[in-house]
């Protein structure tokens, strides 16, 4: 059976669904919806118990070969945000915009003072910033469910202040690299291409934007929702972009997240699911069920919007995607510079 063959699309993805409706979920229960979501979606001991990968497991060499063959024009799109000290940031949990310093300059090599022989000279510079300020993956290491990490293990046990001891994102550095599938929700639900903020997308809005631009999304792809959120930053100014309501994935897409067996997911804006929650008294559920149980690399705050326009107007939204992060050593998140060649 080819892996074609085996893998589901949004239409055929978990078919006993457990969750709600979004209209149906009860908005004072989050907790409940979150236990309910975990046992339902949980990949644990999937792929054995000393696991690192998660859903990128799903990633496999026919995948990437699948993927290579879809290289038909030679074109790459950086889908990264710029990271310079006038990103969104605004200091929530000390966040703040990466800041640049050089160390050696132009100036110090024309006046004589970097004390090189025979003419030489050079520019250096450092960077200092938090490893999730623009554009980056959430490792598997970064959110947790009453304190328990990703594969059942103890959060205390996971990441100390060491860093993550188990599932570091350098674990990514090598696998993160397949087909990708741009899903231009923005562009096929709302008006000028962009999504209201607090618009919920569902599993239903996947399936219909995926026939829309007809694409089956399937085991191993890495997707990427546009909501145009980014657009109206660049447009009308960063506001509330970071951390602010926003477009996004419903709570109620974890069945879909899981059962179409995909191996990531990213959208342009910061925190991928839909802001302000679907519950009240919530932060990030979706994220409490995506990562720690299903074991789902999420990625944010990237910049889809010139592959959007080329898939657009070539009506192909597959590409080759090759997304490893920063390999840092224990940590729980990196940057990312994506590049999706088509």
């Amino acid at each position: 059976m080819s892996d074609r063959t085996r893998t589901t699309g949004p239409e055929t993805a978990t078919p006993n669904r457990v969750l709600p409706d979004p209209a149906a979920l009860d908005r004072t229960d989050p907790e409940g919806a979150i236990a309910t979501a975990a046992a339902a979606y949980s990949n644990w001991g999937r792929w054995g118990e000393d696991d690192v990968l998660g859903t990128v497991n799903h990633i496999d060499e026919a995948k990437r070969r699948e993927a290579a063959a879809l290289v038909r024009l030679g074109i790459s799109f950086s889908l990264s945000q710029s990271f310079d000290m006038d990103g969104p940031q605004k200091g929530w949990r000390r966040r703040t915009n990466p800041v640049h310093t050089m160390l050696d300059t132009g100036v110090d090599a024309a006046l004589g003072n970097q004390g090189f022989p025979h003419g030489i000279g050079g520019a250096d510079d450092v960077v200092s910033m938090p490893l999730q300020c623009s554009t980056q993956w959430d490792g598997l290491g970064h959110i947790f469910d009453h304190g328990r990490a990703w594969n059942g293990r103890d959060a205390a046990e996971v990441v100390t202040s060491a860093g993550d001891l188990v599932t570091g994102i350098e674990h990514m550095a090598g696998p993160v690299c397949g087909r990708g599938v741009l899903l231009d929700a923005g562009r096929v639900l709302g008006e000028d291409g962009e999504l209201p903020d607090g618009f919920a997308i569902t599993t239903e809005h996947l399936t219909a934007t995926a026939r829309e631009h007809g694409v089956e999304v399937g085991r191993g792809d890495i997707v990427c929702v546009r909501t145009g959120r980014l657009a109206r930053a660049r447009r009308e100014g960063w506001g509330e972009y970071a951390g602010g309501p926003a477009p996004g994935l419903s709570f109620t897409t974890a069945d879909w997240l899981h059962g179409s067996e995909i191996a990531a997911v990213a959208t342009d804006t910061w925190g991928f699911e839909v802001r302000p929650n679907e519950f009240d008294h919530a932060f990030q559920p979706l994220h409490q069920v995506a990562i720690p149980h299903i074991g789902l690399l999420i990625g944010e705050m990237w910049d889809l919007d010139a592959l959007a326009e080329h898939c657009a107007a070539d009506g192909v939204h597959e590409f080759l995607l090759t997304a490893a992060p920063l390999p840092v050593t224990g940590a729980v998140g990196a940057p990312v510079n994506p590049l999706a060649i088509k």
